[in-house]
């Protein structure tokens, strides 16, 4: 049985005849017959029987149709607490990203929910391979996910929101001898140690495309995912690296110079199964992400060392 057939039985015992319940469901006889059939199917005992010309309710059918009541009143009230929790302006939100996000976005986040009756986040850094990010939307409301910009889409499976396309720059120390040139090539900087991400992470991609153009491979000097860690190894002579432009900054001994001749861009993406947007606290604290992904890259331009 469902709630459809147990209210067509309601309104049977209520209204007399399957063609005024048709009339005030607005559906046709046959179709209110055929639910009666198929409610009557998973009965053991009668539920209507003839009254001259007319369908009535056995006793055991006036029972259901009382029962039928209560099911419509907790399913009413049950959809009524959806509605409420789908509508709460101030529910939990909680929101993943990889760590130079979770660095430039968290602070701006909290700061810009701080308000009483704001959504709570729950926020928590997830630095995993680019394949990965689309799993965690199990877990989490939204996940802040990288990929580079010419990396086949996300899967259907999630929704895909664009925050920032952040430029990748080649960092080295401020007396480097390349710190003299405005911008690099691959050629540049192709004899180099570098510092690069471990496997499945999108940095590692770019620099086998700057070894691609080149035209001869990369001395991986390094594996180091976390930035900042990087930035201290750059700057204590381990090498180069490709630091984002406005999500990290390096550390004040470093210079960033921007790359030719390779696409040295990252996607930052806001991740989410489709129907997590059906609440309002997601909505909004999407939107604040999308606040402070301009700030991030409104304030970052300002005084950049990259033409």
């Amino acid at each position: 049985m469902d709630e459809r057939q147990l209210r067509i039985l309601r309104e049977l015992g209520e209204l007399g005849s399957v063609t005024a319940v048709a009339e005030a469901l607005l559906v046709t006889p046959s179709a209110v017959s055929q639910q009666l059939r198929l409610l009557q199917r998973s009965i053991p005992v009668p539920l209507t029987e003839k009254d001259g010309r007319r369908l009535v309710l056995t006793e055991a059918g006036q029972a259901l149709a009382g029962a039928a009541i209560k099911v419509e009143t907790a399913l009413a009230r049950a959809r009524h607490t959806v509605d409420e929790f789908v509508d709460r302006p101030d529910g939990e939100v909680s929101v993943a990203a990889f760590h130079s996000a979770g660095t430039a976005f968290f602070p701006l986040l909290l700061r810009g929910l701080a308000g009483p009756d704001g959504p709570r986040v729950a926020l928590a850094d997830a630095d995993v391979a680019q394949d990965d990010f689309p799993r965690l939307t199990r877990e989490y409301d939204l996940v802040l996910a990288h990929r580079l910009d010419h990396a086949p889409p996300w899967p259907r499976t999630v929704t895909a929101t664009t925050l920032l396309r952040e430029p990748l720059d080649v960092a080295m120390p401020a007396d480097h001898p390349l710190a003299a040139k405005r911008r690099l090539t691959p050629r540049d900087v192709a004899d180099e140690p570098w510092i690069a991400a471990h496997d499945g992470f999108p940095i590692l991609a770019t620099l086998e495309a700057v070894a691609a153009a080149a035209g001869r491979r990369l001395h991986f000097a390094h594996r180091i995912n976390e930035f900042a860690v990087a930035c201290q190894a750059v700057a204590a002579g381990g090498g180069l690296a490709l630091m984002p432009r406005w999500t990290m900054r390096p550390d004040p001994a470093l210079v960033l110079r921007p790359l030719s001749g390779v696409q040295a861009r990252r996607h930052i993406d806001a991740l989410h199964r489709p129907e997590r947007t059906a609440r309002r606290a997601v909505r909004t604290v999407l939107a604040e992400l999308h606040r402070a992904a301009l700030i991030i890259r409104d304030r970052d331009t300002e005084g950049e060392e990259t033409p």
